[in-house]
């Protein structure tokens, strides 16, 4: 793993990160189920990168396809992730590190951020000024919108907490690199494994008759007895095994399930 030891010169300004909080909002554009929110991210943080490599077009492209890569957190923490990322970028850490890091960030990000903001922050919100607004009171209306709107004037300093938090957190980062490399990598596949867990979901429908009035569900009596979501699992590495293996493109793969999904639905099987 490369790393740069001096200390790297400055390039981006407390401008810079705050044009990059407010370009946050792209986090949403081109959302896919190929990449989630990875366009939209790449997008925010390309003027960023731009300046940051100048006229390293080699050094461009690598980290523009390095950051297109799989993201999915809360739209009010990613302006850390990118703040974060844009120190690691600025001092030219190894793409492994910056790669690792914003792997194992988001998903921690995203639960948190989600507790915050869409469980806490806004229904507590809309409770109190839905209450003022029933009453016919100009403040129901009002006072969401100016909590809305300081949500988003949060983007700002927490851009910059997180770029301030890398650019200190660098020195550490090289001393320690095999620690937190190690433990970020275990991090980040503890969250892929959280996120396969969650998002894929196969339950078999079909039973086996055993007697009158006596059915055996092959789901419940069977596969979550032996091991839970063992379906999911086996399906997530037949989709590695294609991709990595064979070579199919992500397309293919979105393709080949949902068509697996419509016959094994129509059949009665899922």
């Amino acid at each position: 793993m490369e790393s740069k030891a001096e200390t790297p010169k400055k390039i981006l300004t407390k401008k810079d990160i705050t044009m990059l909080a407010i370009r946050s909002l792209y986090n949403q554009a081109a959302f896919n189920y190929q990449r989630m929110q990875a366009d939209g991210y790449t997008l925010a943080i390309l003027p960023m990168l731009k300046k940051v490599y100048g006229e390293d077009k080699e050094g461009l492209a690598k980290a523009m396809t390095a950051n297109l890569a799989f993201i999915n957190t809360n739209n009010y923490a990613v302006p850390f992730i990118e703040g974060l990322t844009a120190s690691l970028e600025e001092s030219h850490e190894s793409r492994e590190m910056i790669d690792t890091i914003r792997v194992s960030l988001f998903g921690p990000l995203a639960g948190i951020g989600d507790a915050i903001t869409w469980f806490t922050i806004l229904p507590i919100t809309a409770g109190i000024t839905a209450s003022f607004a029933k009453e016919g009171s100009i403040l129901g209306p009002l006072v969401f919108f100016l909590v809305y709107i300081g949500m988003f004037l949060m983007r700002i300093p927490i851009a910059h907490l997180g770029y301030n938090a890398g650019t200190k957190a660098i020195t550490q980062i090289n001393e320690n690199m095999g620690p937190i490399s190690h433990a970020a990598n275990v991090l980040g596949v503890t969250v892929i494994g959280g996120l396969i867990a969650s998002y894929v979901q196969i339950t078999v429908l079909t039973k086996i008759h055993i007697a009158s009035g006596h059915n055996l569900s092959i789901q419940t009596s069977f596969f979550d007895r032996i091991f839970p979501n063992i379906l999911a699992l086996s399906y997530t590495f037949f989709l590695y095994w294609l991709l990595k293996k064979k070579n199919v493109s992500p397309i293919m793969v979105i393709v080949i399930t949902f068509v697996l999904a419509l016959v094994l639905s129509w059949l009665g099987v899922l």
